[in-house]
C-alpha cells in the first residue's frame, strides 16, 4: 500500500475506515439518547445533576420560548457563556427552533464582540450575567433585539437584561413546533476563528458536519467507550470548538455525564476529580502540566481517569509519559481545526502512538502533504508542504466571505494553511503554520489582531507580534515594539493598553522596544527571523 492511504493499514477490522451518516440533526442525536436512557445523568454542575430526559425537555422548551419570541429557521443566536447547564440547553434548544448558534468566547472585548454579532446577524444572544453590561453598551450598534441572562449563583441584583434565563422560559412558554431540517445543507455553528486579514471569519458547520465527526470520533475511540457508563470531565471551553465536539456532544451521544466546571482551577478541578470520579478528560496539554505538576495529584484519585485526548497544541513527549505514570490512563494527541468540526487526526488507541505527531486519519478522513506553492502537487513521504484535509466534518464555507471560501475549499480539499510532514507510515506530523498562529493555552491567537491594536498606540511606530515557547502555556505572545520618536512607554504600560482593548488571553506577556525591526529589501517584516532568534535564545 503507498503511503497516500497507508493510515487505513493500522485499523483493526473492528473498526470501520468509512462511517455512514445519518440524515439525522443534532436535535435528532439528543432525542434518540434521551428516548433510550431517559434517567441516565446527562449534566453534572457542582453537584446538581440533569438527566437526559430532563435536558431534552429544557432544551424543547427553549426552543418553544424562542419560536414564540420569534426565531424563525435560520436566524443566529449567539452564546456567551461559560461551561453550564444554560449552555448546552441554548445549543440544544436554538438547534431545535432552527437556529444558527454563533458561538461567542466570554473572554472577547466590547469591539471584538461588537464585530462578531454584526458579522453573524445575531438578532439574540444568551449571555452571562457578569458580562450583560458589555452587551448592554454595544447593543445599540448592532441588531441585537434580545438579551437572555444566565445568572450562575443568586446574586439578589436586579438584571437589566430583557429577560433572565429562568424569566424568558416563564414568560414565553410555548410549546415547541419541530423545524424540518436538511442536514447537509442547513448550518448548525457558526465557529468564529481568524482571519490572514485579522478579521474573524465564522466557519459554516452544518449538522451533517458536526454529526459526521461525532460519528468518526466514536467509531476511532469506541473500544475505549463504554456507552451509558462514562463520565466526561467538561472543563475546555464549549464555545471552543474542541470542548463542543469531544466533550459536549460526543457525550451526549455516547449517553455519557458531562461533569461540568466553568474554568480550568487545578484545586477545582482535583477535587471534582476525587467526588466524580470522571472517565474522560478531553484538555489542552496546559491542564496536564498543571495536573502532572501539583505535588499531590495521586491523592486525589486523578487514576479513575482513563482516556485523554489532547488537542489544540503539541503536547511534550515528556509531559505525556510523566501523567500517563501517574494515571494510568493514555494521552491520544491530535490535530484539527474549526473548519473542520474539528477533528481529523489522532493518535490511535488501537495502534502504535507515535510521540511527537498527531497520528492518523479518523475513519472518512483523506488528507495530502502538496507543495507549499500552489498546492497542486502531492510531495513524497518525509518532505514539508501544507496539509489539506477532505471529509464529511469540513466546513460549508465562510460566512458572507466568498473569497476567502473560495481560497480554502478547493476541488474538494480544505487547504489548511498548516505545514506538516506525512510518514510512510501515514502518520502526521504538524511542523509549522502559514498563518503564524499562535496557540497560547489552547487559544487561537492572530498576531494580526493584536498588532492592529497595538499600532492604536499613539507612542507606537512598528509593531510584530510573534509566539515564543512557554513551559506552561505551550507558546505566549511577544511584541516587539518600535516606538515613535520623542515618545516613550513602559512594558506595563502597552500590556495595561492592549488589556483594555483585547481578550486578556491575548495580551503579549512579553513586550521588547528596539530601535528598528528586521526588514526584507521591499520593506517586509521579517516576522520568522524574531521568532527564530526568541526561539535560539531559551
Amino acid at each position: 500500500m503507498s503511503e497516500k492511504k497507508a493510515w487505513l493499514s493500522h485499523y483493526p477490522d473492528s473498526i470501520n475506515k468509512e462511517v455512514k451518516i445519518p440524515e439525522k440533526s443534532l436535535p435528532d442525536m439528543l432525542r434518540e439518547t434521551a428516548a433510550q436512557y431517559p434517567d441516565q445523568y446527562a449534566l453534572s454542575f457542582y453537584g446538581r445533576k440533569m438527566t437526559y430526559k430532563e435536558l431534552l425537555g429544557a432544551a424543547d422548551a427553549f426552543a418553544g420560548a424562542l419560536q414564540k419570541n420569534g426565531i424563525k429557521k435560520g436566524d443566529r443566536v449567539a452564546i456567551m457563556l461559560p461551561n453550564c447547564p444554560q449552555f448546552v440547553i441554548s445549543y440544544y434548544g436554538i438547534l431545535s427552533a432552527g437556529g444558527i448558534v454563533t458561538q461567542i468566547n466570554p473572554m472577547l472585548v466590547e469591539r471584538e464582540l461588537e464585530y462578531i454579532l454584526n458579522d453573524s446577524g445575531t438578532v439574540t444572544i444568551v449571555v452571562l450575567d457578569a458580562l450583560y453590561p458589555k452587551v448592554k453598551n454595544i447593543q445599540p450598534n448592532t441588531g441585537v433585539k434580545t438579551v437572555i441572562a444566565v445568572s450562575l449563583q443568586p446574586s439578589g441584583q436586579e438584571i437589566a437584561a430583557d429577560f433572565t434565563f429562568e424569566g424568558f422560559l416563564k414568560k414565553l412558554a410555548s410549546p415547541f413546533q419541530p423545524v424540518r431540517m436538511e442536514p447537509e445543507h442547513d448550518v448548525a455553528v457558526l465557529q468564529y476563528t481568524g482571519g490572514t486579514t485579522g478579521r474573524p471569519k465564522g466557519a459554516m458547520l452544518t449538522h451533517r458536519n458536526i454529526y459526521g465527526n461525532i460519528l468518526q470520533s466514536y467509531e476511532f475511540f469506541k473500544e475505549d467507550i463504554a456507552i451509558g457508563q462514562e463520565k466526561y470531565l467538561t472543563v475546555i471551553p464549549l464555545f471552543h470548538v474542541f470542548g463542543m465536539t469531544s466533550c459536549m456532544n460526543l457525550s451526549i451521544y455516547t449517553a455519557s455525564e458531562s461533569i461540568m466546571l466553568p474554568r480550568f482551577e487545578l484545586e477545582e478541578v482535583l477535587t471534582t476529580i476525587k467526588q466524580e470520579e470522571p472517565t474522560i478528560f478531553p484538555g489542552v496539554p496546559t491542564m496536564y502540566v498543571g495536573i502532572t505538576n501539583h505535588p499531590h495529584a495521586e491523592l486525589y484519585g486523578i487514576n479513575s481517569i482513563r482516556v485523554c485526548n489532547s488537542g489544540s497544541a503539541p503536547m511534550p513527549v515528556e509531559l505525556l509519559k510523566e501523567f500517563e505514570r501517574k494515571t494510568g490512563s493514555k494521552i491520544l494527541e491530535g490535530y484539527g481545526l474549526s473548519e473542520t468540526s474539528p477533528i481529523t487526526h489522532c493518535n490511535p488507541p488501537f495502534a502504535e502512538r507515535k510521540a511527537g505527531s498527531v497520528g492518523i486519519g479518523l475513519p472518512s478522513t483523506e488528507y495530502k502533504i502538496v507543495d507549499l506553492g500552489e498546492g497542486s502537487r502531492e510531495v513524497p513521504a518525509g518532505q514539508l508542504g501544507e496539509v489539506i484535509i477532505k471529509g464529511p466534518q469540513v466546513m460549508k464555507g465562510y460566512w458572507n466571505m466568498p473569497e476567502e471560501t473560495a481560497h480554502t475549499l478547493r476541488n474538494g480539499w480544505l487547504y489548511t494553511g498548516d505545514i506538516g510532514r506525512m510518514d510512510e507510515d501515514g502518520y502526521l506530523c504538524i511542523v509549522d503554520r502559514k498563518k503564524d498562529l499562535i496557540i497560547a493555552s489552547g487559544y487561537n491567537i492572530y498576531p494580526r489582531e493584536v498588532e492592529e491594536v497595538i499600532y492604536e498606540h499613539p507612542a507606537v511606530q512598528e509593531a510584530v507580534v510573534i509566539g515564543v515557547p512557554d513551559p506552561y502555556r505551550g507558546e505566549t505572545v511577544k511584541a516587539v515594539i518600535v516606538l515613535k520618536e520623542g515618545k516613550t512607554a513602559s512594558e506595563e504600560e502597552v500590556g495595561q493598553y492592549c488589556r483594555d482593548h483585547m481578550a486578556a488571553y491575548k495580551v503579549p506577556t512579553v513586550v521588547e522596544f528596539r530601535g528598528e525591526l528586521p526588514k526584507t529589501a521591499v520593506g517586509k517584516i521579517l516576522r520568522r527571523a524574531l521568532r527564530d532568534e526568541a526561539r535560539s535564545l531559551l
